[in-house]
């Protein structure tokens, strides 16, 4: 009778987080593979009913497998650079905060952290502000040193694009050192004075000892960052709106990512059935490549 008591009292306070997460998680979630299965779209409103995979057969080799597979390839393309920028310029500047001869390094920590103590969007809108082509701060000095009249960030599809990643690395890269500094103090210095008799140089301990060391520690906030940059909404569509425009589509732009597609396709285009059959795919791929890397890193696999 006491065990089921416990019991009880147990499920009485785990109750309320399970509601919230059926609500606000698993209801969706059904509810958008539910549309992805009819064609609700603003001109079946009242009338929608199921017609089974016409949708996503209408993505894989239909008329939106135009807009589908190139918008796939540019989001796994600036999901990959921009986490390994951000991990690349992390560990690089994490090596160098980590050397306990350098006395001013915690000043330089505070000044690295900015970007990401500072408000997304607030961070996004400034950035906004300087890729602008006419009076934006980049294309002012580039000017003033008299390098170029200016570079087409928001008109020409490469710049844009390269404008878009430098911002996000620009954001992403101080999480990163954060994550790389912390493994970097749970390397023992045993490792480097061993390396250091046998005559190692400082950057084959670097590859041997430091590299392998944090990267394997960091791997789960390495594949979490990716799934994030993946769905990353709010940069791309706040500084380009997905621009330039894409030629031959009304859904999605150059820099649009599937997170963004999906939202001009619900907002603009009133197409539920189409947006709702992308959001589940972006949540299979998603949650497949999660999954694969968990498995290849084995980050998860618990110790003997």
């Amino acid at each position: 009778m006491k065990h089921n008591k416990t019991n009880f009292a147990g499920y009485s306070f785990i109750m309320p987080a399970m509601v919230s997460i059926f609500i606000f998680t698993l209801l969706p979630i059904v509810y958008t593979v539910y549309i992805s299965f009819t064609n609700y779209n603003m001109y079946h409103l009242d009338d929608f009913e199921i017609i089974g995979f016409k949708n996503y057969l209408s993505v894989i080799n239909g008329s939106i497998s135009s807009v589908f597979f190139p918008v796939l390839g540019w989001t796994a393309a600036f999901a990959t650079i921009s986490t390994a920028g951000s991990y690349i310029v992390g560990m690089s500047l994490a090596v160098l905060l980590n050397n306990p001869f350098m006395t001013e390094s915690k000043v330089y920590r505070s000044v690295l952290i900015v970007p990401w103590a500072l408000p997304a969007t607030i961070a996004i809108l400034a950035w906004q502000g300087l890729l602008n082509e006419q009076y934006g701060g980049i294309n002012n000095i580039l000017r003033a040193l008299h390098i170029t009249d200016g570079i087409p960030w928001m008109t020409d599809v490469f710049w844009a694009r390269t404008g878009i990643i430098l911002v996000n690395i620009w954001l992403g890269f101080p999480y990163m050192l954060n994550v790389c500094l912390g493994g970097l103090q749970a390397i023992s210095p045993t490792y480097y004075e061993a390396a250091k008799i046998d005559g190692a140089s400082k950057w084959y301990a670097f590859k041997v000892i430091t590299f392998p060391f944090v990267t394997r520690l960091s791997a789960p906030l390495i594949i979490s960052s990716f799934a994030s940059n993946f769905n990353n909404f709010g940069n791309i569509y706040m500084i380009m709106q997905g621009g330039p425009a894409r030629e031959g589509s009304q859904f999605a732009g150059s820099t649009d990512i599937l997170a963004s597609t999906i939202y001009k396709m619900t907002t603009w285009s009133n197409r539920y059935e189409l947006s709702a059959t992308l959001s589940v795919f972006v949540f299979t791929i998603v949650g497949t490549l999660t999954l694969i890397n968990m498995n290849m890193s084995g980050a998860f696999k618990e110790a003997d």
